[in-house]
């Protein structure tokens, strides 16, 4: 039994997606906040449970008779360390076989802001002795392609990053790597993955490359945190959300967001989906 935690969100949907290919439905669980938003998947046959990281006594249930747990990092920033807590504590109480967790790229020496709870919950799966194996994904493409229409529009991709270089992947590829380590058979305890995108790119090519996909002008526009954070204020994000953003594009020209070390499409077995690839889906939409 493998249970998916965070399964309505879109990282946790891929997982599942992943593991329908090999792994029969009644053997999988998805774990939600409001089981409703997965009642699609228990029409594959996949098995819906309630799970809630801040309501620690839904999680012994979830967990029932589960071998593996995928520990989907919260959503919730400030409040993830004793969430992540409760999730580890339950896991441990439920005598899994391994708990993956789903860090950040180098967390232990990352200069990235969020990268800190992600440290302690590393931490705490040491501390806890649960077998574990983490998972340190590095930047979404589509983190930055949410924005591609909106850059087009304005002729402009504002950021902070500078000439620091990215090595993001699609969602996907990181959905499919977990999918692979949780149906590994050899033991993944006590391993950590650095994940990243096998090219890397600066901001400033990837507006080039909105440019020339879209054929309109797109240029890019490196501006100090602060006013970039007040220029996704101005766009309408909520200033927790401004902040990381800013804050992590900042990091980035420091290269929190860059690893050359291939280990994501070593362990897929094939090479990382191109951001160019990400783009065109964007514009499509």
């Amino acid at each position: 039994m493998i249970v998916i935690t965070g399964a309505s969100g879109q990282l946790g949907r891929l997982v599942i997606a992943q593991l329908l290919k090999t792994v029969p439905a009644s053997q999988i669980v998805a774990a939600a906040r409001d089981p409703e938003k997965v009642a699609d998947l228990a029409a594959k046959g996949v098995q819906v449970r309630h799970a809630d990281y801040a309501k620690p006594d839904t999680l012994d249930r979830a967990f029932e008779g589960a071998e593996k747990i995928l520990l989907i990092s919260s959503s919730e920033v400030g409040q993830r360390v004793a969430q992540h807590q409760a999730v580890i504590d339950a896991a441990r109480r439920a005598g899994v076989k391994l708990l993956a967790y789903t860090s950040v790229l180098h967390a232990d020496t990352s200069a990235l802001a969020l990268a800190e709870e992600h440290k302690q919950t590393e931490e705490a799966l040491t501390q806890a002795g649960v077998p574990a194996v983490v998972l340190r994904n590095g930047w979404y493409h589509e983190n930055y392609t949410a924005g591609v229409a909106h850059a087009v529009a304005n002729g402009a991709h504002y950021g902070s990053a500078g000439e620091g270089r990215i090595s993001s992947a699609a969602r996907a590829d990181y959905a499919e790597a977990a999918a692979i380590v949780l149906t590994a058979s050899d033991d993944q305890a006590g391993k950590v993955y650095e994940l990243a995108g096998d090219e890397s790119y600066t901001l400033k090519a990837f507006a080039a490359q909105i440019a020339q996909q879209s054929g309109k002008p797109v240029v890019y526009t490196d501006l100090p945190e602060a006013d970039y954070k007040a220029v996704l204020l101005q766009a309408g994000l909520p200033d927790f959300v401004a902040e990381l953003l800013a804050n992590s594009d900042a990091a980035a020209a420091k290269g929190a967001l860059f690893d050359d070390g291939g280990q994501l499409s070593r362990l897929m077995g094939r090479p990382t989906t191109p951001l160019s690839t990400s783009i065109t889906e964007a514009l499509s939409h």
